[in-house]
């Protein structure tokens, strides 16, 4: 039998449909559909059959998919032990994606631990948008994903999150800029131009739900994915942005803006998702203690799926 199709319709399976796989596999629906077939001929029985759009399995595919799920979830905790158990003067490789929403400043706090391990550690850091780096945890390729998010329920992936801690929000700007923002906060951005995180930011929702309760109608000048982005026009003086009031004194000092105001009304939260339920790896026990007992120590971690 070949592995790699049992591994196309397994991933199709756990997917639920041909072109998700496709995407996660970087394959033409085509491939999968032709590599399932020669699986079947393989196997002698049909693994799916067709209802309208969907594809549902059939009982030798239901039989088939529980020796899959067995045959990859033991694989894949192989390799992972042997990669966190590596030889003598071979260094533990670290495989971690950070959303596109995550603040860099964040990012680079919460890794920096797993760069004093008592071994020698090789990150290999990736940044995507949130349900990409899912699915790459999700295949293993993966270690950790650092979001400001937990797992979207849309999403059929097993991962566990582990959050982190969470911070207020304060309100920075170029003092160019502090200067014609008159009055009270949160008043006293009424009319000032606005930088504001994308819409796939965890924190846009909130931001605009307390703008609405404050009544403030906001002048929005440009919004950005990237927060560092973000933060080199406020440096230079484009508009007021927002970010984690933890960072504050590192953002007032890095970009030489000041804090127009602060509130613990907005939240921001991040999260360490893994495929472990119990942390083991050595790299994200590492992070997320730093993260828990330093930079979020006022917070509450806890666990969930």
């Amino acid at each position: 039998m070949n592995y790699k199709h049992l591994h196309y319709f397994w991933r199709v399976a756990k997917l639920g449909g041909i072109a998700r796989a496709s995407e996660e596999l970087h394959l033409t629906p085509q491939t999968i559909s032709g590599q399932i077939k020669l699986l079947e001929d393989d196997l002698g029985a049909p693994l799916f059959a067709k209802r309208g759009r969907t594809l549902e399995l059939t009982d030798a595919g239901r039989v088939a998919l529980g020796y899959a799920q067995d045959i990859f979830v033991l694989g894949a905790e192989l390799h992972d032990s042997v990669r966190t158990h590596p030889g003598a003067g071979r260094p533990l490789e670290f495989r971690v994606g950070v959303a596109d929403s995550v603040p860099r400043s964040i990012a680079y706090r919460l890794l920096e631990p797993a760069t004093r391990m008592p071994k020698p550690v090789r990150i290999v850091c990736r940044g995507w948008k949130l349900d990409s780096l899912l699915s790459e945890l999700a295949a293993h390729r993966l270690d950790l994903v650092i979001s400001d998010a937990p797992i979207p329920r849309s999403m059929s992936v097993r991962a566990y999150n582990h959050r982190l801690g969470k911070s207020g929000v304060s309100f920075f700007a170029a003092a160019s800029l502090v200067k014609n923002c008159k009055g009270k906060f949160p008043a006293r951005l009424v009319g000032a131009p606005m930088l504001l995180p994308g819409e796939d930011s965890a924190v846009r929702p909130q931001l605009d739900r307390w703008c609405e309760a404050n009544s403030l109608p906001l002048r929005i000048v440009a919004e950005f994915d990237d927060s560092a982005l973000m933060k080199a026009f406020g440096r230079r003086g484009r508009g007021v942005f927002i970010g984690p009031t933890v960072l504050e004194s590192e953002i007032t000092a890095q970009y030489g803006v000041r804090v127009l105001g602060r509130t613990e009304e907005i939240v921001e939260e991040f999260f360490a998702i893994s495929i472990e339920r119990r942390i083991t790896h050595p790299c994200v026990v590492a992070i997320t203690q730093a993260a828990r007992d330093g930079l979020f120590a006022s917070g509450n971690p806890t666990e969930s799926r």
